[in-house]
């Protein structure tokens, strides 16, 4: 199949680019220079595109607009969330797990079409095990209550079980799909567990035979070996706390576990997601630089101790919203992308809940990070007139 490939370049500008010396001196201490590769692991800047504006042609005139006339080089289009699928799937077993509330894309080839069109690289959203949907139409995929009824979290949604090997193989299933219609990247989220709060039901997982860090990675070792065979790559999202808590989290999220597993991890480093003295810095979100350098200096190290040294390995998201104060802008993006570069990483995708960016333009710049590649029956990296 055809795939976009995006070939790294210097990163220009202001940005400071690492050392030539074999190691670097970080935060998390000395570590080997990060290796570059551009075809597996492309320099990616991106948006990303929620259900409604992934529907909506108003919106995506606007976000095409913002990408041909900046660094924007991929979307993150949601393709299956919370509210199921966000496209009529060709399995019609797959049908009931598609939600009926929140519509849906109605062409997705078009879709990819355009987004190829515009020299962009379409990557898949897909919420792996948060799927309320999912687990309203197949009750034996859910977890349980310790009475065997369904368990439910304090929004009232009902998870999917991470240790079914059934849910492995409906997600599977789907990304093939999505890649069939001409996604050139799986981004796995919600691999995780649901937070096993105290003031909750236990939680029981049927069928459970590994811990939930070996679950987790065994779903992505799965993922990775199928998506590439199909030469595409498989991402992950995970807590941004994961690249600093030296054990797994409740949820399951375990660096030494996932980072192996995964094409690349993609840290949610928001600054305002990180308590209050959160690296000796008493007020996280007001300073994001320091934040997001920490996080991905110690991610880089600990890739080095496990041998991954590939320069996008890892591919951070960055807060393009507003959570306490201060609120962000302009000058909270340019501090995040710097403190990546700093770090020895040149991508990034913004999040915005409403795929709402245009407070945030100002920060991004006006060249591509890399010259679109044409692969060999791909239409990609010509824009229309």
């Amino acid at each position: 199949m055809a795939i976009l490939l995006i070939v790294a370049s210097a990163c220009g500008g202001t940005r400071r680019a690492p050392s030539d010396s074999a190691r670097v001196t970080t935060s998390a201490g000395s570590v080997l220079r990060a290796v570059a590769d551009s075809n597996t692991y492309p320099v990616i800047r991106g948006l990303y595109l929620n259900r409604f504006a992934a529907q909506s042609a108003k919106k995506l005139h606007h976000l095409f607009a913002i990408a041909d006339s900046s660094e924007i080089n991929a979307f993150v289009i949601d393709m299956k969330d919370e509210f199921g699928l966000n496209y009529q799937p060709k399995n019609k077993e797959f049908a009931k797990n598609a939600g009926t509330n929140h519509g849906h894309v109605a062409d997705v080839r078009a879709l990819i079409d355009s987004v190829k069109a515009h020299g962009l690289l379409p990557i898949a959203r897909i919420v792996a095990f948060k799927d309320p949907v999912a687990a309203q139409a197949n009750p034996d995929w859910t977890i349980r209550r310790e009475d065997g009824s369904t368990w439910q979290d304090k929004e009232r949604l009902a998870w999917v079980n991470a240790h079914s090997r059934a849910v492995w193989d409906y997600n599977l299933a789907i990304a093939e799909e999505l890649v069939g219609l001409g996604f050139a990247e799986i981004q796995w989220d919600y691999i995780r567990f649901p937070e096993p709060y105290k003031s909750l039901p236990a939680q029981v997982f049927p069928g459970a035979t590994l811990s939930k860090p070996e679950a987790l990675a065994e779903f992505l070792k799965l993922a990775r070996e199928r998506l590439n065979k199909l030469g595409v790559r498989s991402t992950a999202d995970i807590f941004g706390l994961v690249t600093t808590v030296r054990g797994p989290l409740e949820v399951g999220q375990y660096w030494e576990k996932l980072s192996p597993a995964a094409d690349v991890l993609l840290p949610m480093v928001y600054p305002s997601h990180y308590p209050h003295g959160s690296f000796g810095i008493p007020i996280p979100n007001a300073d994001p630089y320091k934040v997001v350098k920490i996080a991905l200096d110690t991610a880089r190290a600990r890739d080095e101790k496990l041998g991954i040294t590939k320069a996008e390995h890892v591919r951070p998201w960055i807060q393009a919203f507003s959570l306490g104060s201060p609120k962000y802008g302009p000058e909270q993006i340019k501090a995040q992308k710097q403190a990546a570069y700093d770090a020895g990483y040149h991508g990034w995708v913004m999040w915005n809940p409403g795929s709402s960016y245009d407070v945030f333009l100002p920060a991004l710049e006006k060249t591509k990070p890399g010259l679109p590649v044409t692969v060999a029956g791909s239409t990609t990296g010509a824009k229309p007139d």
